[in-house]
């Protein structure tokens, strides 16, 4: 009987514990990030682990994408100010490892080979195709999907904001949450290093 309230007590310090605990308290900073950001790190387009710092600190940015990680890092003058989740590409379409430099940006950008094929009234007729391959039906046209924030580093790749199921799935593209891909977005310019590696 005795060792039964001892383990119910031990239980109920054990979890109120965990009340007390920094890491469970709204008000804790989040890696050196405001208060505020855990509260609405769970609402649309935003996540526990993608955490942006870069707004009023000065020096010369660089991203550093590790594919192994899922992660976007951005430095500035060689300080992490931000990680971001992401996804990269999926089997047969990987994203290229190597150095890159941001070479465009475009803040509305959409696909020239990815999206729908659409009637004059705007109703999708094909859903997710690539125009190279699938035939487009009569009388539809091609709608690019949309990638908002658009960095481009290589050929067709670029970092931009998207779907994000947890696991490489793009077609070689960096997909990442809208509110990152936007800090990202007003923090390079044409010229910014991008290294991606395994």
């Amino acid at each position: 009987m005795l060792k039964g309230r001892l383990f119910f007590f031990s239980l109920l310090l054990l979890f109120a514990g965990c009340a007390q605990d920094a890491r469970y308290n709204r008000e804790t900073q989040y890696l050196g990030g405001l208060g505020s950001r855990i509260a609405s790190a769970f609402s649309p387009n935003r996540d526990a682990d993608s955490y942006w710092d870069g707004d009023g600190i000065s020096g010369s940015p660089s991203i550093r994408i590790r594919l192994s990680e899922q992660r976007a890092y951005f430095y500035k003058s060689g300080q992490l100010v931000g990680v971001s989740v992401i996804s990269t590409g999926r089997e047969g379409y990987g994203t290229k490892t190597g150095h890159f430099h941001i070479i465009q940006k475009d803040k509305d950008h959409k696909s020239s080979i990815y999206g729908d094929y659409v009637d004059e009234q705007g109703n999708i007729v094909m859903k997710e195709i690539d125009n190279t391959k699938d035939p487009k039906p009569p009388g539809a046209h091609f709608d690019g999907a949309p990638m908002p924030f658009f960095m481009r580093i290589n050929g067709g790749t670029g970092m931009h904001q998207g779907f994000l199921p947890g696991y490489p799935a793009s077609h070689g593209c960096i997909r990442m949450p809208g509110f990152m891909a936007e800090a990202f977005f007003r923090s390079v310019s044409t010229g910014t290093p991008v290294s991606v590696e395994e």
